[in-house]
């Protein structure tokens, strides 16, 4: 009996009795989601959006115009005197909650218009079953361009820092 579990087993790529593995430790055997993995998800997506409230609050509330903000500087800026892709992305946030759009095209516009474009390719991909190499590979390329772009001598876009 040994012998013949272990040949019906053999012919299993390792791979594939490792995705099976994983699938009835969140499934039960009829395919159907646990109470637990259900909990589990639930706790996930809760924990996230209340971080993501809170983070959203926390820049409304506090200017990251202004210095002392509380937020690290960006260390590609530090490091190399560039803005990086998404600089000015904080101060963007903060004037679109408060509704200042120019101000917040100023402070980014490739995170403005960039961001809600990558999501919406993503989640096309998704619900299509395609590939998310290509819209990830486009973003790449794009943060590099307009990394180079934006810190071009006498560009017109440039983050807005207020001095006290």
């Amino acid at each position: 009996m040994h012998a013949a579990t272990h040949r019906e087993f053999s012919d299993v790529p390792l791979s594939a009795s490792r995705i099976e593995f994983s699938q009835s430790a969140v499934t039960g055997h009829d395919g159907l989601m646990t109470s637990v993995a259900r909990v589990a998800r639930v706790a996930g997506v809760v924990g996230t959006g209340v971080a993501a409230v809170g983070a959203l609050t926390y820049i409304g509330v506090a200017d990251p115009h202004r210095p002392g903000f509380g937020f690290p500087p960006c260390p590609f800026k530090a490091i190399t005197g560039w803005n990086c892709p998404l600089c000015g992305g904080l101060r963007m946030t903060h004037d679109v909650l408060h509704g200042d759009l120019s101000a917040a095209v100023v402070d980014n516009v490739f995170a403005l218009v960039g961001l809600p474009l990558l999501m919406a390719w993503l989640v096309v991909c998704w619900r299509r079953r395609l590939s998310p190499a290509p819209p990830l590979v486009t973003a790449v390329v794009a943060m590099v361009v307009w990394t180079v772009v934006r810190n071009l001598p006498g560009f017109p876009l440039v983050p807005t820092f207020t001095q006290p």
